[in-house]
């Protein structure tokens, strides 16, 4: 994927809209939590996420301009990457601070792993590398903040807690593969319903229409005028 630069620039503007939504949550986070400490983190955090919106947008419209304008392929398998979908999983209002700190440990170490992984393959784009690189500093303390803040709000159970938001992602992540899936089994079923299901018709109305005679026809005389019927 990362050696076609149009899919290299649709990626990193779509990186673009998921850093400024999670922090647009992070923001809510911060006015939401009764925690003094938690509040400045997670503002800090809310501003890192919005940096990273606006590096990951600028580099993908300078791509964007230097394409040539030639054909490239579409297909991105979005749904099958969850450290990719930064905060759109989250509902802010209602979590408690442990359960959101377990949520926020997990995908900034979901996403580093994901973006570790990006910058090594980037040889042949070294600005984009050095995006990732500048990124990834900014994950490594967000990882860290939210464990110790985890084990600090909840110190007998954040374990628990923690085991609780994998389990959370597992099955979201189960629920998109499914519905992928199904979407590509509609697809099929549609497809063969229309290789099996309409060729007979279409060979009826070939053979009524063999049987229909050809040119022009007397009319049916006229009906009399005594009655409507």
């Amino acid at each position: 994927m990362w050696t076609d630069p149009h899919r290299r620039a649709r990626k990193l503007l779509r990186f673009a809209e998921t850093e400024a939504s999670g922090g647009q949550d992070l923001s809510r986070a911060a006015e939401l939590t009764t925690d003094g400490l938690l509040r400045r983190l997670f503002l800090r955090h809310a501003l890192d996420e919005q940096r990273h919106a606006e590096l990951f947008r600028k580099r993908g419209r300078a791509l964007v301009r230097s394409l040539d304008g030639a054909a490239a392929t579409s297909f991105e398998a979005n749904w099958f990457a969850p450290g990719e979908r930064g905060l759109d999983d989250l509902r802010v209002d209602g979590e408690n601070d442990a359960a959101l700190l377990a949520f926020l440990h997990l995908s900034e170490k979901a996403a580093a792993g994901r973006f570790e992984i990006y910058r090594e393959v980037l040889t042949v784009d070294p600005e984009t590398q050095e995006l990732f690189h500048t990124i990834l500093r900014d994950e490594a303390f967000h990882m860290n903040y939210t464990h110790r803040q985890l084990t600090r709000v909840a110190p007998r159970k954040w374990s628990a807690v923690l085991w609780k938001a994998r389990l959370g992602r597992l099955w979201k992540a189960y629920l998109r593969i499914a519905a992928a899936v199904a979407g590509l089994l509609g697809t099929l079923i549609l497809l063969l319903q229309y290789a099996l299901l309409l060729p007979p018709f279409v060979l009826l109305a070939r053979r009524h229409a063999r049987r229909e005679p050809q040119g022009w026809f007397p009319a049916r005389p006229p009906a009399p005028l005594r009655s409507q019927y």
